[in-house]
């Protein structure tokens, strides 16, 4: 193909568009939009010499491509390429809308025969977001592709409410911001140029004017020498709001001369620019027969620029598009087919399953650990770290009040759960006070040893719940990563539907109740422990205790001193009877401090076992 001639360039771009590839990847074009009534149809009109339907009241309902071949003999086609929201049937009923070989005349028929197709009935659809297609080649077209847009209002009438001018803005808007479009911002000299809506879209998606060409239509409705022509001649000298493009002035047909032929058009429209101010523009600026050679240029140039790139997107597209066909795999009509196609993703599942689960990360599915997609696909290594940052977590901040010595005011405002011995022990005096059963004096009920850790363990419940949302976060996102890669995204989407998620749920439901089970037993259960764990503890507490006490009495009868870190004794020779009473001598007069004090080393013991127990489980 030589892409040199202008026939070949256009149809390669249009040989894509007619298969949907505009879709996917943005392709070259001009858009005619503007205001309604702002004269858009008149200028398409112009260009392709097509009768669109003209009435003042009638305004383009949907996006109309136009595509203008010279050829020597003279065909026409239409056609309705259907939106992309329409469903298998209506896609199927609008493609088959369809004419060929008829008259020129009769366009305004065949166009209401499309708005009825379409749906359009201005009650329940105003607009649509179908494609009219009208194709038409002769010796007097130009190589021209344009696409009409329905023209765009604010306020709503009885025909089209406010509803229908977001839709038309959301349709033109999706055009113009397509990078490769040329605009072709038509404007109405009847009109204050900067209130015409299409101006502050085109700046909007257009800031520097790089694509755009401003047409200027209705110049014969300006009174001669007023400040409103030399504002519209300024415009069209890109002197007021510049485009890279430039602008270009049009005397289309008003409704007087509606019935002029074209070449009665072309004569009028040279008159009236070989006089007055409209005069001291260039010819190639004003003029429908200078406006087609200079769309027609804009265009090959455009596309020209843009086909390396959009070369290697269809490229791109190609490939992904085979990568998805590869893994749907075989055709599936009969049962059969599709009974064994499911059967092969169960086995390529079960194998992945197992494998993420058994930390065997060999598959290609895998990826690179490095990669927070390959990470995420390795589900032992995501829980095992996940439960380590758990056991962590528990470690320190599972436990309500860390008990110290003691504990300055500057460190309790530092951590609020700081507390210093003698203050808890305080605290479990008064909470023992108050639970007073049929203990001895001095003894300590076992009730008051769950009472103080059901208050010590108080923060698991919250940092068990944020572990298992956690844990079941990233299976549920590894599961869904493996059904993605063994099935085609329609398939994986009904089996995540319909099979996967529902198990996940029951799975979910028994994990909670699981969790509630544990959580349940640290808030109701009597404290019961057979781990050996916990005398460990307690004598471990017991012997810390004992030694910082018989420390402070050696300290007391000695007398002792430090020097760089050694302690000596100052008193050199000692009765053996009163170190002995020293050391023995009760230092808890109060017996319940002391069942306190013992019933806090037993709560501490039992909370660290317990909480080992539990995190392992």
């Amino acid at each position: 193909m030589r892409l040199s001639d202008n026939n070949d360039v256009l149809d390669l771009i249009d040989g894509l568009r007619s298969q949907g590839v505009s879709h996917y990847v943005d392709l070259p074009g001009i858009i005619v939009c503007g205001d309604q009534s702002s004269g858009k149809s008149s200028v398409l009109e112009a260009i392709s010499g097509l009768q669109f339907p003209r009435k003042d009241n009638l305004c383009t309902r949907f996006a109309t491509e136009v595509i203008l071949r010279r050829s020597v003999k003279e065909n026409q086609s239409i056609s309705i390429a259907p939106a992309r929201d329409r469903s298998d049937d209506e896609r199927k009923r609008l493609l088959e809308f369809g004419r060929d070989e008829w008259h020129l005349d009769s366009l305004e028929s065949l166009v209401e025969d499309a708005k009825e197709a379409m749906g359009i009935d201005g009650v329940t659809r105003s607009f649509s977001n179908d494609v009219l297609r009208i194709e038409v080649s002769g010796p007097s077209q130009p190589h021209l592709t344009l696409v009409d847009l329905p023209g765009l209002f604010s306020a709503g009438n009885k025909a089209q409410s406010e509803d229908d001018a977001d839709a038309v803005k959301a349709l033109v808007l999706s055009y113009m911001r397509n990078p490769r479009s040329i605009i072709l911002a038509v404007v109405s000299a009847k009109n204050d140029f900067a209130n015409q809506i299409v101006t502050k879209y085109t700046r909007d998606v257009d800031a520097d004017g790089m694509r755009t060409l401003g047409v200027i239509t209705k110049p014969d409705t300006l009174d001669v020498g007023s400040d409103s022509e030399r504002a519209y001649l300024l415009l069209a000298k890109n002197e007021d709001v510049q485009f890279r493009l430039g602008w270009h002035v049009l005397r289309n047909r008003d409704f007087e001369s509606r019935h002029a032929s074209a070449d009665e058009r072309d004569q009028t429209e040279n008159d009236f620019f070989a006089r007055g101010v409209w005069k001291e523009l260039a010819k190639k600026q004003v003029g429908i027969n200078a406006l087609r050679p200079r769309l027609s240029y804009l265009l090959r140039q455009q596309i020209l620029a843009e086909l390396p790139n959009l070369i290697t997107e269809v490229e791109q597209g190609l490939h992904e598009c085979k990568r998805i066909l590869s893994h749907m795999g075989t055709a599936r009509a009969t049962i059969g087919e599709q009974r064994l196609y499911l059967l092969r993703i169960s086995q390529d599942f079960t194998f992945l399953t197992r494998s993420t689960t058994d930390g065997s990360y060999s598959d290609g599915f895998f990826g690179s650990a490095a990669s927070e997609h390959g990470y995420r696909r390795r589900l032992r290594a995501v829980i095992q770290n996940e439960s380590i940052r758990f056991a962590k977590v528990m470690r320190e901040q599972g436990h309500a009040r860390h008990i110290v010595d003691t504990v300055t005011k500057k460190q309790s405002q530092m951590d609020p759960r700081l507390i210093g011995k003698h203050a808890y022990i305080e605290k479990v005096l008064s909470l023992m006070t108050r639970s007073r059963g049929k203990e001895l004096p001095g003894t300590y009920s076992p009730h008051i040893i769950g009472d103080l850790f059901r208050e010590q363990a108080e923060p698991w419940q919250a940092l068990v719940r944020y572990f298992i949302v956690d844990v079941w976060t990233a299976t549920q996102m590894t599961l869904g990563l493996i059904l993605d890669h063994v099935a085609d995204p329609k398939t994986a989407a009904g089996l995540q539907q319909k099979v996967l998620q529902p198990a996940l749920n029951d799975l979910k439901s028994r994990l909670d109740h699981s969790v509630n089970v544990v959580l349940e037993q640290v808030v109701k259960q009597h404290p019961i422990t057979y781990n050996h764990y916990l005398t460990d503890n307690i004598q471990r507490l017991r012997a810390e205790q004992q030694t910082a006490l018989l420390s402070r009495k050696l300290d007391q009868f000695f007398g002792t001193d430090t020097v760089l870190g050694e302690t000596y004794c100052e008193n050199k020779s000692f009765d053996v009877k009163s170190l002995l009473h020293t050391l023995t001598e009760s230092t808890v007069p109060d017996m319940d401090r002391y069942a306190c004090s013992e019933a806090a080393n037993v709560m501490r013991a039992y909370y660290k076992a317990r909480s080992t127990e539990d995190v392992h489980r």
